[in-house]
This record gives C-alpha cells, structure tokens and sequence, in this order.
C-alpha cells in the first residue's frame, strides 16, 4: 500500500502540480480487487473536473505490475499479480525481522509517561488501562528503533495525604497494608468534607507534609506516618506493575518536581508570563481562547498545575527528549492545554515535543461512574482475579498468561478517546474478538507446525490459500499506521481479521496429508510469526497450549 500511495503521489504532482497523501486501503468487501484508492474523488473539487476523468488520466500514467481498473464514481482499483504475493512472502521467511522492520524512531529518545498513581491511594481498573495502553505505545515506538524511558509520575503530597494521614494517625499502623491505607484516604475524605474541626486540621496537615517531604524529616509522628505510607505505597506499586510484565524506568513523585517548578513558576512571574491574583499566581489563557489557572496558591504552595511545569522541566533535564507522550484520563484536556501554553512562554520547544493522549473511563456494563473518593472503585487486581475466573469455570484453564492476554486484549482492541465497557464475559470468550481467540489461534498454528518434516519453499498459490497470504503481507503497512499514530486498536483489529482468515484458512485448506503440505505448513508458519509477533508488541504472550 505505501509503493501505491509513493506511486499515485508522484504521479498526481507530475499532471496536476498538487501536492496530496493519497489514500490507498484494502479493497471493499464485493470488489474484485486487493487495494482501493479513492484519491481521484478527493481532487475532484480541487482540479474542478470528473472524478472518472481524474482517475482515468492517473491510470494512463501509472504504472503497475498487475491489473488496474477505473470503477465508478471514480476508484482506481489494483489487482496485484500472485508473484507479488509470492516474493512477499519468500522475503517474510528468509528475514521475517528485516521484512516488517520499522524505523520512524530511529535515533529518537521518547519518554512514555502514563499509569501515574499516587501513593497512599489503592491502584484502580483506570491505572490498569492506561499501564496496558502506555506499555504497549512504548513496545511500538520502541520496534521503531526508540530509546523509551517509561516514566511514572505520582502525587506523594497534596490534600490526598493530608486526608489519608489524618485518619491514620491514631490507628495501629504495626501491620499496615495499603488497603489500611486505601480506607483511611476514604474517612479522611469524609471528615473534610462534613468536618470543619477535621477540615482546618487537614489543611495545616497538609503544610506540615510538604515541609516533611522537601526536607527529608523524619523526626514526628506524622513524618514517620508519611516515609512508611510513602515506601509501603511504592512497593505496593512495583509489585503489582511486576505481575502484569510492566517495569518503569523513572518514577517522578511529586515532591521531587515541585521545587523545580516552583522556581520556573517564580522566574516566570518576573518575565510576566504568569500574574499575581488575591495572594495567588496565576496564568491567564483567555488571550489564547483558555482559561485562567492558578499555580501557586494564596498560601505560597505548589498547586497541580506548577508541580507539572516541574515535571516537565525536569524530564527535559534528565533526557533531552525527542518526545513526550503524556497518557492522561480525559478531563485534564483544558487543563493541560493551559500548563502546555504557559510552559511554551518560557521554553517553546517543550510544547511541540510533548504529545498528550487522552483516554475516558472504564466502565462496567450498567456501571455508574468510579471514584476512590467515595470507596465504590474497582480494583486494578480485582480485575485481573475476574478474568482468572471467568476462565478458570468456563474453559478449567488457570493459566495466567491467558488471563493477563485477555485483560490486555479486552483494553487495547478499543480506540484511546472515549469511555470504554469492560465486559468479563466477551474478554474470556475463545470466539469473537478477545484475546483467548487470538491466542488460540496462535496455539492451533503451532499444532498443526508440530507435525512439520520439511522446510518448502512457497512457489505458487491457489485461490483458496491467497486471502490468508493476502492479509499476512499486509502486517508492515498496518505497522506502520499503528506506529504513526500511536493507535494499538488497530494492531488488535488486524490481528483478529488475520485470526478470522486463519481460521477459513483451516477450514478450506487441509494442511497436514494434503498433496500442498509442504507449502501450506510455509504460510502457517508465517502466519503464526506474524500473530505471535503482533500480540508480543501488545505485551501478551502466546502460551504452548490451551
């Protein structure tokens, strides 16, 4: 597809003098065809002619190896002839890496930052989706040719700790665990808010907590209550990212950022980037259709939105990036846009090197928004004990690898953007578009491979063989999409169309006996290269059986 875009491109110049990315996408389902474009519509407004004429004045010039077709309104259509397919795929098995090799990174260091938990809260379904989302990005630009620097940033002081220490300061910490922790942060957040004694008490807390955390106190009850929830929260953190094959590179705790942004904020105030308002200072974006946001609060304290100017300086610091992929929930949009436009007054380069993806919920069918303010979240491990067991009594299977595959499946198959339904059920089914199926698919690959005595080089292929190879070549150019555009959903929409056509495959093609065995075991092969390799980029690994 992109020698066809390169081709129509260079063509449309040369007779129309218009520079434009043609678009070239697999054939429609009932056209006679292996790859469509619908360029010649898309000029029809600009050129002020016929789409036909425009189609048929660029088939006059292109040259292709196969078949090309004009089809009303005005698609070029393109047949590619079976030695194309055939060299495709000979190049797939003489040096499957070099075939689907990708390089839009090369050279090019990327600080992938998502997940972002806080410390003294218990990790919720949204930190598992945004861990599986960010480490798979990572796995993609990383195939690229990227350095990536996984990266984690988290608020270890703030009111959250304030409120989660108040109510455990008279508790028996001996045996602490972070679900300990997790309820208190829940009482704590009750008493501020129906308290008034609770609430100003929580307030100085929260003074005191930042004046422990930037000078490494530990000489109060309070501090010791801060170090141990703080370490506590943060082995707490590890293992679980462990369990789900993640590792982070850097962690950036809040209290280690706010200094730095404070400083910028400061120095920014005298260069009249930010503004003095009623004791605060602020950043006003209304001039750039924003809106103004407080940095420093009336009582000289960092709020989020400084502490992120920190955090932004301080990863330029540490790693000269070429890019910044921030991974939030989607209701920090404005607010990023305002801690991005006032960052890009003092230097204007982090903005343009920083990418921020945005994400909805994760939802429950029937559920109600989560919130561990309020005590009703799901747990980022009750999730993963929901899937084991839906296997575990639907298929007797306690193997974690398909668990973990279905979980991570079930999260990425859905586009980044908006809310996203986390059904229990559809993700466990080994039919459909789940994880288990693709990794069936992967394990039916390899037993039939099992049964392998020769190597067979493929010198032809028959009508019935041709959609599965058709759909294996395809795997660099969705690579490349996907890599582009940070978009896992569509590696994931791709391999279950590879699995569908498989599974006709096996259906229609008898492999084993069969007077092709030699050649059919060659595309299995590489189908299964292509599966396994797919899935691995999305973090899920195939098991040997199911």
């Amino acid at each position: 597809m992109q020698e066809l875009k390169n081709s129509l491109g260079d063509i449309i110049s040369e007779l129309f003098g218009v520079d434009i990315e043609p678009e070239v996408t697999r054939a429609p389902e009932g056209v006679e065809a292996d790859f469509s474009s619908n360029v010649a519509m898309r000029l029809a407004g600009q050129l002020h002619k016929a789409p036909m004429e425009i189609a048929e004045q660029i088939a006059g010039k292109m040259k292709f190896a196969g078949k090309m077709e004009v089809s009303k309104p005005g698609f070029l259509n393109f047949i590619s002839p079976d030695e194309y397919f055939i060299e495709k795929m000979g190049e797939m098995k003489t040096d499957f890496a070099k075939s689907i090799a990708c390089d839009e990174y090369a050279g090019k260091t990327v600080v992938c930052e998502f997940s972002d938990p806080n410390p003294f809260k218990v990790l919720h379904v949204g930190h598992l989706y945004t861990s599986v989302v960010g480490d798979a990005i990572s796995r993609l630009i990383e195939f690229a040719g990227g350095r990536v620097i996984r990266a984690n940033f988290g608020g270890d002081v703030g009111l959250h700790v304030a409120k989660t220490l108040y109510a455990l300061k008279d508790k028996n910490t001996e045996d602490l665990t972070i679900e300990d922790i997790a309820k208190c942060y829940v009482e704590g957040t009750r008493a501020y808010e129906e308290d008034k004694k609770a609430h100003k008490e929580i307030i100085q807390l929260n003074k005191e907590i930042y004046a422990i955390s930037e000078g490494d106190l530990h000489d109060s009850k309070v501090a010791e209550l801060y170090w141990q929830g703080r370490e506590l929260s943060y082995k707490y953190f590890e293992d679980f990212y462990a369990k789900i094959g993640l590792k982070f590179d850097k962690y950036y705790p809040e209290s280690e950022v706010a200094g730095r942004g404070l400083k910028e904020v400061r120095k920014g105030l005298k260069d009249g980037v930010y503004e003095e308002s009623d004791g605060a200072v602020v950043y006003k974006g209304e001039k750039e259709g924003l809106h103004t946001r407080v940095f420093i609060n009336n009582e000289g304290l960092p709020t989020y939105e400084t502490k992120d100017v920190g955090l932004i300086f301080t990863k330029w610091d540490d790693w000269q990036f070429d890019e910044s992929v921030v991974i939030t929930g989607n209701d920090i949009v404005d607010y990023m846009k305002v801690v991005l436009a006032s960052v890009g007054k003092m230097n204007a380069e982090l903005p343009k090197r920083t990418t921020h993806l945005t994400h909805g919920n994760v939802k429950l069918p029937g559920s109600i928004k989560m919130s561990s303010r309020k005590g009703n979240f799901l747990k980022a491990i009750d999730v993963l004990d929901m899937i084991a067991e839906a296997l575990k009594r639907d298929y007797k299977s306690e193997d974690f690898m398909v668990a973990l595959g279905a979980t991570k499946y079930a999260f990425l198959k859905y586009k980044i953007g908006g809310d996203i339904i986390f059904d229990v059920e559809n993700s466990v089914k080994m039919t459909g578009n789940s994880g288990p199926y693709l990794q069936y698919s992967c394990v039916r690959a390899k037993k039939i491979l099992s049964n392998k005595k020769s190597e067979a080089e493929l010198k032809n292929i028959t009508n019935e063989e041709k959609p599965l190879v058709k759909k294996i070549i395809e795997y660099r150019g969705v690579l490349e999409e996907v890599i582009h555009e940070k978009a896992p959903h569509k590696l994931c929409n791709y391999l279950y169309e590879l699995a569908q056509e498989f599974s006709r495959f096996y259906e229609k093609c008898p492999v084993v006996g069969n007077d092709r065995e030699s050649e059919r075991m060659e595309i299995v092969k590489t189908y299964l290269d292509v599966m396994t390799k797919g899935l691995n980029l999305l973090g899920i690994e195939v098991p040997e059986e199911m």
